[in-house]
């Protein structure tokens, strides 16, 4: 019966919707579990999921190179994800016109610190070339976050790692800064969750509001869309 389980896990864990059903299975289940919690701000459902694929990979014995191609499915669809977080922007853009010089003031400061406070720690603290080189783009959505970080010679696995350290990091940041200074201005809050926590601090806004959410949107693209215009060419002048 052994033999014949492992045989079954073999040949399904060859096909990628092996793959596919558990990454799916896993993220249901933690939002299931975080449902009963009362959804904690401090544990998004990514970071719960994530724990539970693990404890299934290794329950199942399948290597995380097996999955990793399996899953590259569910990788793909990043892109148009991000793409269709345009739809909240336009729905809300009277709003955001009025709000353009602030937002345009801010975002370059916001961006240009989130890279240059993490590549100063990494250099301080004697990290490789390619490991800083892997921080440089945390702070940035993954499908952009990716192309950047292989343009500059860093490590798409490492920079993975700090995605999600980043993202869970900006969520309880935000949240605690905002009830620290009194702040309960969705936009507000919104928009520094997605500069700050890319996909996972906008899941968290939308999770807060619309109005959240729509920010986060504007600033998580803004972000990307700065860093990959001015990272790379800055890469190369200093480098």
């Amino acid at each position: 019966m052994t033999m014949l389980g492992e045989a079954l896990l073999q040949r399904l864990s060859a096909t990628p919707l092996f793959a596919v059903a558990l990454t799916l299975t896993a993220y249901l289940v933690a939002m299931a579990l975080l449902k009963r919690l009362g959804r904690p701000p401090w544990l998004p459902a990514i970071v719960l999921a994530t724990a539970l694929l693990v404890g299934a990979l290794v329950l199942t014995g399948m290597d995380y190179t097996t999955y990793q191609e399996g899953a590259r499915w569910l990788t793909v669809l990043l892109g148009p994800a991000t793409v269709a977080l345009g739809m909240p922007l336009y729905q809300l853009l009277p709003r955001i016109r009025q709000l353009w010089r602030p937002l345009a003031v801010c975002l370059p400061i916001s961006a240009t610190m989130a890279i240059v406070y993490a590549l100063g720690i990494a250099w301080l603290m004697g990290a490789t070339p390619e490991t800083i080189a892997s921080l440089a783009a945390k702070s940035v959505t993954a499908p952009i976050a990716i192309g950047i970080t292989e343009q500059i010679g860093g490590n798409v696995s490492l920079l993975l790692g700090a995605l999600l350290v980043t993202g869970v990091a900006a969520i309880g940041f935000v949240s605690l800064a905002a009830r620290q200074m009194n702040i309960t201005d969705e936009r507000i809050i919104g928009f520094a969750l997605g500069v700050n926590g890319h996909a996972l601090g906008t899941v968290r806004a939308f999770e807060i509001g619309p109005t959240a959410g729509a920010f986060a949107s504007l600033g998580m693209s803004l972000t990307g869309t700065f860093t990959a215009l001015l990272l790379p060419l800055a890469w190369r002048l200093v480098v």
